[in-house]
């Protein structure tokens, strides 16, 4: 049987490793992008940087847009806004019990174009809702209580349903946010200057700072790193645990073999010296019946001392015997199992 439990935590050690590396190799990535201390700037350097490779930077500036959303319920305005509705309620369990839960029925997502603006530029930010750091502030958080329906009440009793009311939550990325984006800056045909996802690499769009970022990336790595190393570490140990293990039982099961085959033909060289010729109740044939070994034919570790009855074999230890229906002899069923002490 394989060591499952070391095999596990080898594979946990190599994903933790290639997590880690891939945040080494991001730190090391926003190490190397331009950073930009003004937007007017990224104008021009675009006109100079190579057209070849992406030109990968980091920028930051206040949100804003020229036709933000109006928030319903907070009254907030901004460019990016989650709305979701969560229905929440009791429900019976099959042991008769009532237990809180909820279930999701309304998620919704609006954005409208908005930009980055520092006073001196601005500069477009696209897709950001797939950007790592991306964090919505709550604006609001309401709960509406379910109607007292004598009918809809009886029915969703009838079900197993308490309906307790509707949880709804509202994430908004305000106008006058400070961010920081890192990602590919373009420029189009009219000279609106963008932000992208770069076909290769990281694209945050984070409160944090272009600092605060490297630094975090540089504990998560050293993180996955040290986790990457206890897994190894156990998973070696369980899996030299198990091959010991299965050496020293496959050592045991030859040396008993061995035994066997030794007695054997000890017993043969008997018989063809004649000594079967004996009297069967003399002292030799107790001594050559003991050349055999006494141990258990179930578990081969144990000294056999479990009498069946009513067939009168003696072969197997009390702990093996304790799972057997019938005589692994005769295959006569066991009604009886009677322990034997040598001394």
């Amino acid at each position: 049987m394989l060591p499952w439990g070391g095999i596990t935590c080898c594979m946990s050690a190599a994903a933790l490793y290639l997590l880690g590396k891939s945040s080494g190799r991001d730190a090391d990535i926003l190490k190397s992008v331009t950073r930009l201390n003004q937007l007017k700037d990224l104008a021009q350097m675009l006109d100079t940087a190579c057209k070849v490779l992406p030109f990968v930077v980091t920028v930051s500036g206040r949100v804003g847009s020229d036709t933000p959303i109006n928030c319903e319920h907070s009254g907030l305005r901004g460019v990016i806004v989650e709305e979701a509705a969560e229905q929440h309620f009791m429900k019976q369990n099959d042991s008769g019990s009532w237990i809180q839960d909820s279930a999701q029925m309304l998620a919704m997502t609006k954005e409208v174009p908005w930009y980055l603006d520092d006073g001196t530029g601005r500069v477009h930010v696209l897709g950001a809702r797939g950007a790592t750091g991306l964090v919505l502030t709550v604006a609001s958080e309401t709960f509406e209580e379910s109607g007292r329906s004598l009918v809809r009440g009886t029915l969703d009793y009838l079900q197993g349903l308490k309906m307790l009311g509707v949880k709804r939550i509202e994430r908004v990325l305000p106008t006058g946010t400070s961010l920081t984006v890192v990602g590919e800056a373009v420029k189009d045909d009219v000279g609106t200057i963008w932000i992208q996802r770069p076909h290769k690499g990281p694209f945050y769009v984070s409160p944090k700072s272009i600092d605060q970022l490297i630094a975090n990336l540089g504990i998560w790595a050293r993180l996955y790193k040290y986790a990457s190393l206890g897994f190894t570490a156990f998973g070696v140990y369980l899996i030299a645990k198990h091959a010991i293990r299965y050496i020293l039982e496959r050592r045991r099961l030859l040396d008993f073999q061995r035994r066997v085959r030794a007695a054997a033909a000890q017993r043969l060289e008997q018989d063809n010296d004649g000594t079967d010729g004996k009297a069967e109740d003399g002292p030799d044939v107790v001594n050559k019946d003991r050349i055999m070994p006494d141990i258990c034919v179930i578990c081969l570790e144990q000294e056999y001392n479990a009498v069946f009855v009513p067939c009168g074999h003696l072969c197997c230890c009390t702990t093996c015997s304790s799972h057997l229906s019938n005589c692994p002899l005769c295959r006569r069923r066991i009604d009886q199992v009677v322990r034997t002490f040598r001394h």
